[in-house]
């Protein structure tokens, strides 16, 4: 894998750890040599919309943190490049945090295509790595010191689409059909994988099974083949610019589906909520947080409102219900085992990470023997009611219910999805 040039390492914006101020100190404030965390992380580029609130978030933690006296007594420093969106500056960004930096220990950026490129530098160097939001990065490596945030679990095609597709046989009548859309990318066919092969042990029949390139702009074609093929429900897989171009084209072509949506990555992020508004009522989106009563555990509610007014002097993610509390746990994580471990021993710190349960912002959660979560929480929430496109309306419960799974449930389904119209 290609590494970056030293004109770009020049390029790269460091990031430390803001000093907690002396106000807010803990009385026994940390001392000696920090403790440095490395990582690169998309600042720019395609994903920076996601990387710069995990960003906010990993500061938020290093502040209290080192407010509660550090790690082992010394304080924490956090130590990031900025990827640029791009995978191919990932392994010479680890190189150099490891090997010239000398960080203590290493996490990810966001996103499977960054966190891909830095396992085989995390592994040669022997370094525990805990994950943010990789779909089955492990898969092929299975290395036992990866450790992933992300609530898709191991076992995807088993798993992934579950909530969605119990969703559609528990209505009466059943449907009979499904289409399935996806982009043609690693964790959009993975996503797809589960809803055929759910489907068909569900019994329904697949009336539409396509996956779209990356370079398509007009979807208004795939919305019209689609209705053609006349599908009771339709699964949908896309990232943020085709989301958008998806359901405007469901909304300009008035499409009536009894359910509609799946992982279409976009609506988690503010802006798209308040550009589609009404578009939204009742999309059925997958997800891994909503401000519904039944995931209020210990610490989310004070992180979000650190986070928003930081987010609003940034301008990043206004609402930050979607990387915020899974950048927070990616760091509350590892720092329970290295107080559990007592030093930084990477092979110490890996074992009790695979035999501990994790008390976090988005509950308790364990590891399995490929770092995934244990326990997947693949929660599918559907939109409702909203008016307009105001901000007010998403900060509230009932804008966005849980409907799976049920031990999560906050709301009942409505249909059909007809895109606002």
């Amino acid at each position: 894998m290609e590494g970056i040039s030293r004109r770009g390492l020049g390029r790269l914006a460091l990031g430390v750890a803001a000093t907690v101020p002396a106000t807010a100190r803990a009385q026994t404030a940390p001392s000696g040599p920090p403790i440095r965390i490395g990582y690169s992380m998309s600042l720019s580029g395609g994903l920076a919309g996601n990387g710069r609130p995990a960003i906010i978030a990993h500061r938020i933690w290093a502040d209290d943190v080192n407010a509660r006296g550090g790690l082992l007594g010394r304080p924490v420093e956090l130590v990031h490049y900025d990827d640029q969106s791009s995978g191919a500056q990932v392994p010479g960004i680890y190189t150099k945090l490891i090997d010239v930096d000398k960080v203590d220990l290493v996490v990810s950026g966001y996103a499977t295509a960054i966190i891909a490129p830095a396992m085989p530098i995390v592994m040669q160097r022997n370094m525990t790595f805990v994950s943010l939001f990789g779909t089955g990065a492990n898969n092929d490596f299975k290395y036992d010191r990866y450790f992933s945030i992300n609530p898709a679990g191991s076992k995807v095609k088993e798993t992934f689409a579950k909530g969605f597709i119990d969703l559609a046989m528990a209505m009466d009548p059943r449907p009979r059909s499904i289409a399935l859309v996806n982009l043609d990318s690693d964790f959009h066919q993975r996503t797809a994988e589960s809803a055929r092969y759910l489907a068909r042990q569900a019994g329904l029949r697949i009336a539409y099974d396509r996956a779209y390139p990356p370079s398509t702009v007009d979807f208004a074609p795939i919305i019209r083949a689609v209705q053609a093929a006349r599908p009771d429900i339709v699964f949908v897989g896309s990232y943020p610019p085709d989301t958008a171009g998806l359901l405007r084209a469901a909304s300009e072509l008035r499409v009536n589906f009894q359910m509609f949506g799946g992982p279409m990555i976009g609506p988690h992020i503010t802006a798209q909520k308040l550009q589609l508004g009404p578009i939204l009522n009742n999309l059925i989106i997958w997800d891994v947080y909503a401000p519904e009563p039944t995931l209020q555990f210990p610490g989310i509610r004070p992180l979000i409102e650190r986070y928003q007014p930081i987010a609003a002097k940034e301008n990043v993610d206004a609402l930050g219900y979607y990387v915020p509390p899974m950048a927070y746990t990616q760091m509350q994580v590892l720092e329970q085992a290295v107080k559990r471990v007592g030093s930084l021993d990477q092979a110490a710190l890996a074992k009790d990470l695979h035999a501990n349960q994790f008390d976090t912002v988005i509950g308790p959660l364990r590891f399995d023997e490929l770092g995934e979560w244990a326990e997947d929480r693949n929660l599918y929430t559907q939109y409702q009611g909203v008016q307009g496109n105001g901000i007010e309306q998403f900060r509230k419960a009932g804008t966005q219910v849980i409907l799976a799974p049920e031990r999560f449930k906050s709301g009942e389904l409505r249909k059909p999805y007809t895109a606002g119209a």
